[in-house]
């Protein structure tokens, strides 16, 4: 386990510095991925593989992983965290509110799993997770540019399931509901978050998704709703 190599995208925060916690803790050698510097910083010093880059923008994918390739190893896993946030029902989303969550919500998802899955076909495996919402799966009203842009992503990862899946590369998600992370603390009123689910707990079950314990998972959605 000590020679697989995980890239965790949106690594300097939230669910994605668990989840790079958590892969770290099972034996990963993680590269934690995310646009902010100071949030990396944040992570342990154990983690020493560290990429400043903004995913969400399809130049950089490619050449990212490529470079994490030559320099750590060929990924094995990768999970991306990396989401976008807005309330906003139907009638009021404007046109560069809904760009601007499909382009992080659905975007980066595929650049990232374009980027990886040539290295991972080459090995015959890999393991890749995102994130999607329960919004994405059950209409919420007051979500509507937020659940359209989760829901494409979840229909994407059927999607990748289907292609990927015969080159040895599963592709799985994880659809919280509401996180328990620091941003939604503030966010959100007290009793909106009666619900909200621990990031390290999240970040468990996709540790388990990753893990050749899952290995006959693929294509799943799985509810992380608390």
């Amino acid at each position: 386990m000590s020679t697989r190599i995980a890239i965790v995208a949106g690594a300097g925060s939230g669910l994605g510095q668990a989840t790079a916690l958590a892969l770290h803790a099972a034996g990963y050698t993680v590269v934690a991925v995310d646009r902010s510097e100071s949030g990396l910083n944040e992570l342990p010093d154990a983690i020493t593989h560290r990429e400043v880059a903004d995913a969400t923008d399809p130049a950089v994918p490619v050449p990212l992983v490529d470079k994490i390739a030559t320099e750590v190893g060929a990924p094995n896993v990768l999970v991306n965290t990396i989401g976008a946030f807005e309330l906003s029902d139907a009638l009021s989303t404007t046109p560069g509110g809904l760009r601007a969550l499909t382009d992080v919500n659905v975007g980066a998802a595929l650049w990232l799993t374009q980027a990886v899955a040539p290295h991972m076909e080459r090995d015959g495996s890999g393991a890749i997770v995102h994130i999607t919402a329960r919004p994405g799966i059950e209409p919420t009203p007051g979500y509507a540019a937020y659940g359209v842009s989760k829901a494409a992503l979840a229909h994407l990862i059927r999607i990748l399931d289907l292609e990927l899946r015969p080159r040895g590369i599963r592709v799985n998600a994880v659809a919280p509901q509401v996180i328990a992370t620091a941003k939604n603390k503030a966010m959100f009123p007290p009793e909106a978050l009666a619900g909200a689910v621990e990031p390290e707990a999240i970040a468990n079950v996709i540790a388990f998704l990753v893990s050749d314990a899952a290995a006959p998972i693929s294509g799943a959605i799985v509810p992380t709703y608390g």
